[in-house]
């Protein structure tokens, strides 16, 4: 076909060369271009269709997200140096073991533990902890978790427990605001024989009938 198209533009053309009125020149062109335009597209037709490569590039799967179950019930114990607390599970894979340690927490993640992850974390500790030194040992059923103390000396309690008998910055201007949240602290705390006397003390002071709320344990 392209052959055929080639033919007919050489002779096209030849008769455009000896051509002479106007309306034969311009009749010629026309069909010259034409035929130029049908050549061109039979040409692209003609042409081997190259397929667009296919991406032979593996895509790593997204990892699901991972759900655990809160280790919140354990055991645990301290001395001078160190705090052990004691991880009730069985089948525990120490090289599933993800851990963190910092200063005031830590988070210990267990893995595949027959077919279930678990987590046992203290987001604020009691005191401060070395996590260099922190350490995790697994037994057949039962994970130990020690944690080693930045400083000597005894916890009250794994958690922070925030001292309520001690002052806030803003309330050591007032030396009555301290003796009210002493109060307070001895209401919730106490008996209701307790409860009463600190009431009449509390509504005492309120109504300017005594100036200090404790004088009935003085």
């Amino acid at each position: 076909m392209a052959d055929e198209f080639a033919l007919d533009l050489d002779e096209l053309r030849y008769l455009q060369t000896i051509a002479k009125r106007p309306r034969s020149l311009s009749l010629l062109s026309s069909e010259i271009r034409n035929v130029e335009k049908l050549s061109s597209e039979a040409s692209s037709a003609a042409a081997p269709q190259i397929p667009a490569p296919i991406s032979t590039e593996k895509r790593a799967p997204m990892a699901p997200a991972l759900h655990y179950s809160t280790l919140a019930s354990f055991s645990w114990d301290q001395d001078g140096d160190k705090v052990k607390i004691y991880v009730s599970l069985e089948g525990v894979d120490e090289s599933k073991i993800e851990s963190e340690f910092k200063s005031l927490s830590f988070d210990v993640k267990f893995h595949d533990v027959q077919g279930k992850n678990y987590r046992c974390a203290i987001p604020k500790l009691n005191k401060e902890i070395a996590p260099e030194k922190c350490k995790i040992l697994v037994k057949p059923k039962r994970v130990v978790i020690t944690l080693i103390k930045a400083s000597k000396g005894n916890w009250s309690d794994l958690h922070f427990k925030e001292d309520k008998l001690k002052p806030s910055l803003g309330k050591e201007k007032d030396p009555m605001a301290g003796i009210m949240d002493l109060m307070k602290n001895m209401y919730e705390e106490g008996d209701e024989e307790m409860k009463k006397t600190i009431a009449k003390a509390w509504t005492d002071a309120r109504s300017g009938k005594t100036a200090d709320p404790l004088s009935n344990y003085r």
